[in-house]
């Protein structure tokens, strides 16, 4: 089925209202009879010919009208997304710019330095799988956003159960939790169950996981809870940590925007994680809101529909 326009919609709606005043105009043109009587006067048939002449040139107007102004708005819409193309491919590039300069840099210094020694060629060889695994994680950051953005289609949708995927994320960081002396505490309740995209849904939870493990800071708490409302889970992912300046959040969710941008490359973060979150949530039919003030941690709360 064809999708309405916005002129499209316009033009229905006040030929519609139109349509409806010109028949109770007619059935009731003095506004005092109780029920419709045929016409018995001339005049009757005068005034509901006149009313179609009105009406099919006032629908004519509009429609031309509506056309140019569903123009404007794809002219409009294609500039927009033009330039967002453009930002978005130079954000890009920029970001691989770096590793793969580091990456070349390293493999021409193991390659061209026959007096390197074996430390230094395992320092530099560690430095380059660092690099190829931060290069490894942006192409794949950028082809979740890419399936989001430009195949909601192929996206396939089913059963997921959130609470087994969170109990897997808490699993597969707890090491690195260990290793800042942070803490995670998972008191989701078994069997939150949503109809949604299984591998969306863990990047939605591990994004938050790592964004808190990377910027709450050492010996900081995670937790994530959630409570019922109706048809709906909300989520709540909180940390005590560093939190976020206030100027920052309007734009937290952009993709490639960084608070700190050195700290952010130096902990290999890509700076699509939040922007894969929002998107996923949205993509879900649900809605995320962030609370956070600096020094006083962060708080993201998850809407999600249950299945």
């Amino acid at each position: 089925m064809r999708k309405l326009t916005e002129g499209r919609k316009m033009f229905l709606s006040i030929m519609a209202v139109f349509a409806s005043y010109a028949i109770i105009f007619i059935l009731f043109e003095d506004y005092d009879r109780k029920m419709m009587e045929p016409f018995n006067e001339a005049s009757d048939w005068h005034l509901l010919l006149f009313s179609l002449v009105v009406m099919g040139g006032l629908g004519i107007l509009l429609w031309r009208y509506a056309r140019r102004m569903d123009e404007r708005i794809s002219r409009e819409q294609a500039t927009k997304e033009n330039q967002m193309r453009r930002e978005l491919t130079q954000n890009i590039a920029h970001e691989l710019k770096t590793p793969v300069a580091s990456i070349l840099g390293y493999a021409e210094t193991i390659l061209h330095t026959p007096s390197i020694s074996d430390s230094q060629k395992q320092m530099f060889t560690e430095r380059t799988l660092t690099q190829a695994q931060r290069l490894a994680t942006l192409l794949q950051d950028i082809s979740i956003l890419n399936r989001m953005d430009f195949a909601q289609d192929v996206i396939q949708m089913g059963r997921v159960d959130v609470s087994l995927i969170m109990n897997d994320i808490v699993e597969e960081t707890a090491l690195a939790f260990r290793q800042k002396e942070m803490s995670l505490h998972n008191c989701l309740p078994q069997g939150i169950i949503i109809h949604g995209n299984e591998q969306l849904i863990y990047s939605i939870f591990r994004n938050l996981t790592d964004n808190a493990l990377n910027y709450a800071g050492y010996g900081t708490t995670v937790e994530v809870s959630a409570t019922k409302d109706r048809e709906q889970w909300h989520i709540t992912f909180k940390d005590n940590g560093a939190g976020i300046p206030q100027q920052h959040l309007p734009r937290i969710f952009e993709r490639f925007y960084r608070i700190d941008k050195s700290r952010s490359r130096t902990l290999g973060g890509t700076g699509l994680g939040l922007s894969i979150v929002k998107n996923a949530v949205r993509l879900h039919g649900g809605d995320i809101k962030i609370r956070s003030n600096q020094g006083e941690g962060t708080t993201f709360v998850i809407t999600l529909k249950q299945m």
